[in-house]
């Protein structure tokens, strides 16, 4: 077994059980990409069992902190067992789930979604594609299904030093799916949505949207970067009378459309605008217009803390913006999805947003990833995605 050493001082983290060890925290030692090695502090002392990873800088991802422990076949069986049995617990009204969310199942760099009979995986560090076929075969197990799709063809993948790779590694047959979400219906291509193929982490969010709606009795609606609607269809459930959804996506604009009627709403009730949301913003301030509820949620702007200053400029420009368009007594809800940016750091964005729009509102509430995207103790890095619920005064 291949071994590295600490630089004396960087074994902290680990002994918090935070699972990962970047470049700079090894002062000698290596392995393969994705090969199981032992890390030690710099006195020797046996800290993990961890998966490196030569090209990227979180260097190794730890599997387990006991020095016992093998990692093989039997126990990424119990950890893909546990993960899946997990969610059982947690009494989710959607056949769209996520099973699986990397370091916070104990399974670093592994993402996997079931939709109804099919999983979904994205493979993004070098231990979880080393051992993919036995994951696979593990999940399959621990579900009881038969249809495995891969996604892994994201940028991540590239920091790790792997190529893209998308397709069947179990069953076959069609890539378009229909998954049901509080009473609601909607579709997805698990070969070219988003992601594994939609936004899962926003379930909630949706049905609490629903529920502002109708309480608030919301009238006009804002759906900023919509994607396939799914706000939109929430602010309908909900009541209110019209919704204006925006996206630079012509194929999720049309998927939107799609998922209005697929829900019975009238399609008058729904506008859908291919454009810029920054510009549609400014436009709409100049012409007057006013929404009673409005939906930000960007995408990743800042995937790492050294873009968070950039990003936070992006992101008070769009808040400033949509807190100009929202009516006294109106409801925002804004989200950022940018694991550079802490929870703590959105809300002083949104906040200096508000004072530059002149506009003050009561905080009610604070968002997250639904229960099945988990953080856990030793790993808050897993909240990547955190929102605000503001209430305009007026």
């Amino acid at each position: 077994m291949k071994t590295i050493r600490l630089k004396e001082g960087k074994e902290r983290s680990l002994l918090r059980r935070h699972p990962w060890v970047f470049d700079s925290a090894i002062a000698k030692g290596g392995g393969d990409s994705g090969e199981t090695v032992r890390v030690e502090s710099h006195e020797g002392e046996f800290l993990a069992w961890a998966a490196f990873s030569p090209p990227s800088k979180i260097r190794a991802r730890a599997w387990s902190f006991e020095e016992g422990q093998r990692i093989d076949a039997a126990f990424l069986g119990v950890a893909c067992e546990r993960a899946v049995r997990a969610r059982d617990r947690l009494a989710i009204d959607s056949d769209g789930l996520r099973l699986v969310h990397g370091e916070s199942d104990g399974l670093p760099g592994l993402i996997v979604d079931r939709y109804g009979d099919t999983l979904v995986a994205q493979f993004l560090s070098a231990g979880a594609q080393r051992w993919k076929p036995v994951l696979t075969e593990a999940l399959l197990r621990a579900t009881g299904l038969s249809r495995f799709y891969e996604r892994s063809d994201t940028g991540a993948r590239t920091l790790e030093g792997l190529p893209a790779a998308a397709g069947w590694l179990q069953g076959e047959g069609a890539t378009e799916l229909t998954i049901r979400e509080h009473g609601w219906r909607f579709t997805l291509d698990i070969a070219t949505g988003h992601k594994t193929g939609f936004y899962l982490d926003q379930r909630d969010s949706r049905r609490k949207f629903a529920e502002h709606a109708q309480r608030l009795g919301l009238q006009r609606v804002l759906n900023c970067y919509c994607y396939t609607g799914g706000f939109t269809v929430a602010a309908l459930a909900g009541g209110a009378a019209h919704v204006t959804s925006i996206d630079s996506s012509a194929p999720a604009l049309q998927r939107a459309r799609d998922h209005v009627a697929l829900n019975g709403f009238d399609p008058q009730r729904a506008d859908f605008l291919d454009a810029d949301v920054n510009a549609s913003l400014r436009r709409f301030i100049d012409e007057g217009r006013s929404f009673d509820g409005i939906v930000l949620d960007p995408p990743k702007l800042a995937p790492t803390a050294a873009h968070a200053e950039r990003a936070a400029r992006a992101y008070k420009d769009i808040n400033r913006l949509a807190l100009k368009l929202l009516a006294p007594g109106g409801v925002l809800f804004t989200y950022s999805c940018s694991g550079g940016i802490s929870a703590d750091l959105f809300h002083k964005i949104v906040a200096s947003a508000g004072a530059d729009a002149g506009v003050d509102g009561f905080i009610t509430e604070r968002l997250g990833g639904a229960p099945d995207h988990p953080m856990t103790l030793a790993f808050p890095e897993g909240e990547y995605l955190k929102g605000l619920v503001i209430l305009r005064k007026g």
